[in-house]
């Protein structure tokens, strides 16, 4: 925080990993949550600042993505003074033949139609007026502003770097230079404005400020406490199920879904949407069992009456890429392309939080970071990013390796976001069947996320609810149904969601499957499990209960350990997977199921054989792995018994 003509103003620096670029996003996303805070509509209270390296700038796709971003509705900060530190050797490269396709590094902030000054960085006094230009031409027009500073590296990539190596021409005039100071000093004292010693008395001064400790910059306002400074300290040293009690009122549920399907006069909806909203009436009076979109909905209802903001975006969105959100309802008789639509959320009680969902740009890297950035800087707005389909995920990898899963670890940044990947094998090829949770599962260390697979929809209700209620905030990756949304099972009666709470493992739900009679305990998650359900019942099986985890991670070892106990006469506990072998949870949650097995039981699976690509490519090979793996999850078991061999210390029973 410094002292400045116009008041107080705090500055913060973004923690920023070594992949080049990849913050611009991040600040821009913190920003925006900074400007949401304090209502600060136009950007008028809030600055972003990104500092780029010239083969960066030019050369990292996620520069274009934020640049694509700068002017919509959901992104949009009211402009970015951006400075490029253009040292001419990015890396080792500087011939131009080989840095880049474009005349300017900058060339690519043409794109939004930025002003670009460039600016000799050996003249300090017009590199600040480049600034100063540059901040007013923001502060007028709320748009994105460019300084290119042309500079060099006097040590070349690093300190230990020997750029004479393959720069020779380059570095014979860099060794010659005198240096910036240097040149800048001689002509204050050749245009008399300092004494020939003066420059030197000033490093001097400084140097010995900085070997005592003593502040150099006397603007600083030690101990000030920022007016909208947030206090995250609530959320330190807790606990995934501490006071995580989310149940709601029958009435108060009603309220809400009466408020949900309530659409203005003379608005037409399309014949489709008409009927969802109809059948989700008959939802909210108990009349029909509650379906995925409808549960979802009433939780992002429920926290919108309790005061909390909840912000979603991704591709699709407002719709729901499977037609199950609408979110965002649409006049048939509108007449102006920007007008006629209706958002229920909006409109749940006079004082609620706000409600915003974004249809995304077509980019995952880039709004991902985005929405991280706001979620480190908002703890008491449910943030979520959904991806169109869950292995879409994929183009913002680094987001996810970088910030989400390590950002806590690294430098203490909490972070709530909410991450929906569509997961699930119907037969849509490798391209749309996995979110890949594998990839999740392996970031998985000191409590850093979580990592959920509800199979119905009140545990999605639960799960979103808890995400706010609790004292707690990590990032939360949910793997979200597709076929699921509409099947005729996975459905939820409204008085479950005002009696219970998530339960991170679901016991047998058929009252025939009696645990004394019981055994193998068969262990999975998600949508299979209604596919092992429709399986027993066909082959008429009563010795085989069916146990389903929700979250697996943190792994709800109490909760676990409760089911292994109700099963005592059971000899083996098998875990069944639709992903194959190598994928999915299989390799992951071995330890956590022989941690609560008996030293008498043995461990099996059953998945789909190991493979290269998440799924096949044709809808008669994926049904025949289907039925395989049912049925291996219920025939004697064979070669899919774990053995020692493989670490579990546990021999195969003859």
């Amino acid at each position: 925080d410094i002292n400045t003509p116009g008041g107080p103003m705090h500055l913060t620096l973004a923690f920023n990993p070594s992949h080049l670029e990849i913050v611009n996003p991040v600040v821009e996303g913190s920003v925006r949550a900074r400007q949401h805070r304090r209502k600060d509509r136009k950007g008028e209270q809030v600055l972003p600042v990104l500092i780029h390296g010239d083969a960066a700038v030019a050369g990292q796709g996620v520069v274009m993505e934020t640049l694509n971003l700068s002017n919509t509705r959901g992104y949009g900060t009211g402009g970015t003074v951006h400075i490029v530190l253009n040292n001419q050797i990015g890396f080792t490269t500087s011939d131009p033949r080989d840095s880049r396709s474009t005349l300017y590094c900058t060339d690519v902030m043409k794109m939004v139609e930025a002003p670009i000054f460039h600016v000799n960085g050996d003249d300090p006094e017009a590199s600040v007026m480049a600034i100063e230009i540059a901040l007013d031409y923001r502060t007028q027009f709320k748009k994105d502003v460019v300084v290119d500073i042309v500079c060099f590296r006097k040590l070349g990539h690093n300190e230990q770097d020997e750029p004479m190596v393959t720069q020779p021409l380059m570095y014979k005039i860099i060794n010659q230079h005198p240096g910036t100071r240097k040149l800048y000093a001689d002509r204050l004292i050749a245009q008399g404005l300092i004494g020939p010693e003066d420059a030197d008395k000033m490093v001097t001064g400084y140097r010995q400020a900085l070997d005592a400790g003593t502040h150099t910059n006397k603007t600083i306002l030690p101990n000030f406490k920022p007016p909208f400074a947030v206090d995250w300290s609530k959320y330190k040293n807790t606990k995934w199920n501490e006071n995580d009690d989310t149940t709601l009122p029958l009435a108060e549920l009603q309220m809400l879904a009466d408020k949900l399907t309530t659409i203005p006069a003379n608005f037409k909806i399309h014949p489709r949407v008409e009927k969802i909203i109809a059948d989700r009436r008959l939802m909210g009076q108990g009349k029909m069992p509650v379906d995925w979109g409808m549960a979802e909905n009433l939780a992002y209802a429920s926290l919108l009456k309790d005061g909390f903001a909840v912000r979603i975006s991704g591709q699709d969105s407002g719709r729901g890429t499977f037609f199950h959100r609408h979110a965002v309802l649409h006049d048939q008789n509108r007449e102006k392309w920007d007008s006629g639509s209706y958002v229920p959320l909006s409109n749940i009680a006079p004082n609620q939080g706000d409600f915003v969902i974004i249809d995304s740009v077509l980019s995952e890297e880039a709004v991902l970071g985005f929405e991280y950035g706001y979620s480190t800087s908002e703890p008491n707005e449910l943030v979520v990013w959904e991806a169109q389909f869950g292995d879409f995920a994929n183009g913002a990898q680094v987001v996810i390796d970088q910030f989400i899963a390590a950002g806590e670890v690294k430098w203490g940044r909490i972070c709530g976001l909410v991450m929906l990947l569509p997961h699930g094998y119907e037969g849509q090829g490798p391209e749309h069947s996995s979110g890949r949770p594998e990839r999740y599962l392996q970031l998985c260390a000191d409590n850093n996320i979580q990592v959920c697979i509800p199979a119905t929809p009140v545990q999605m209700f639960f799960l979103l609810r808890r995400q706010m209620i609790r004292p707690y905030r990590k990032p939360l990756v949910i793997f979200t149904p597709k076929s699921l949304l509409r099947h005729k099972e996975s459905v939820s009666p409204l008085a479950e969601f005002a009696e219970s709470k998530f339960k991170a493992v679901n016991g047998e739900w058929d009252g025939d499957i009696k645990p004394e009679n019981v055994k193998r305990v068969i262990v999975c998650s998600g949508k299979v499990f209604f596919d092992l359900r429709e399986g027993r019942k066909a082959r008429a099986i009563k010795d085989a209960a069916i146990v389903r985890i929700a979250q697996l991670y943190p792994f709800p070892h109490d909760e676990f350990q409760e089911q292994i106990n109700l099963y005592r006469n059971a000899a083996e506990v098998l875990w069944c997977q639709e992903e194959p072998a190598n994928q999915g949870a299989w390799y992951w949650i071995q330890r956590d199921l022989l941690r609560h097995m008996r030293e008498d039981q043995i461990l099996a699976y059953s998945t789909r054989p190991s493979s290269a690509s998440p799924a096949v490519g044709y809808a008669s090979l994926h049904n025949e792995q289907q039925k395989e793996l049912v049925d291996a999850a219920f025939r004697p078991v064979t070669d899919n018994l774990v053995r020692s061999v493989q670490g579990t210390g546990r021999a195969a029973r003859s």
